[in-house]
């Protein structure tokens, strides 16, 4: 399959692999931060399994550019530098204030809002890429499509109940989804390729799957008694273009660590 591909077409499928596994690497980090401090055992037990497959889902897009050329995929996971994500800005900001083994203050409504606004945009890119013209990519997104089915789930259900429920719970929630929506703008970029990305047929372009996140978006709100801005900034920085913020350094210095212990280790 790969030597069907031009070298352009190869780079712009490479970058948007880059994107896909490194948003579902770090967003399933920081979930797995809230292992024992989520608001009920049932919640911990689902979050954590909703986790795994996030980075099971990871897995897969690494394997595709294992597959590639691109290096092994514990290599592509753990080794590289922050300043070579490709990961949406929003994805790696802290769950809150402290440290999870040192008074951690975690924000669950910020936790609710982007996990849920970022299942909402996933589905509308993996809805895309099961059309993609690199059949492997197609292929990977109708499996990672089952799982994504009931994480959306999930997250609509405490998004629309924590909004519901009025008083300080919709206070938190209106503060979580501005700050989600400050950076939210990287989530739906291609980066610096999209006009290869989208050429190449790999997936369809930002207005289109903008649009796509919009229309799912619009009818959540008119339900509930705050409106639906959609206007989306980056204000931390471009993702995509390796700009990011001091707390992906420190998340990655935490997930790494045993793997710098010992690079080679099979396990």
């Amino acid at each position: 399959m790969t030597e069907q591909l031009s070298d352009k077409s190869k780079q712009a499928l490479i970058n948007l692999l880059y994107q896909l596994a490194d948003d579902d690497f770090i967003l399933a980090f920081r979930g797995s931060e809230w292992l024992g401090l989520a608001p009920h055992i049932e919640e911990d037990v689902a979050y954590s399994s909703i986790n795994q497959d996030t980075m099971g889902h990871a897995a897969m897009f690494y394997k595709l550019l294992e597959d590639l050329g691109e290096g092994d995929v514990d290599e592509l996971s753990h080794a590289r530098k922050s300043t070579l994500r490709k990961n949406a800005v929003m994805l790696e900001l802290a769950n809150g204030p402290g440290h999870y083994l040192k008074e951690p203050n975690y924000d669950w409504a910020f936790t609710v809002v982007r996990n849920y606004y970022y299942s909402q945009a996933k589905k509308v890119k993996i809805d895309s890429l099961k059309q993609s013209s690199y059949k492997p990519l197609a292929d990977a997104a109708v499996k990672v499509s089952m799982e994504l089915y009931y994480h959306l789930l999930h997250w609509t259900v405490w998004f629309k109940q924590l909004i519901q429920a009025g008083g300080e719970a919709k206070e938190k929630m209106i503060n979580a989804i501005k700050k989600a929506e400050a950076d939210f703008g990287d989530v739906l970029s291609l980066g610096p390729l999209a006009e290869d990305i989208v050429q190449s047929g790999f997936i369809e372009s930002e207005t289109v799957l903008t649009q796509a996140f919009h229309k799912r978006m619009d009818p959540v709100f008119q339900g509930l008694s705050i409106p639906y801005s959609g206007r989306f900034q980056q204000i931390n920085g471009k993702g995509r273009y390796g700009e990011h913020t001091e707390e992906l350094v420190q998340a990655l210095d935490t997930i790494n660590e045993v793997y710098k212990i010992n690079p080679k280790a099979v396990w």
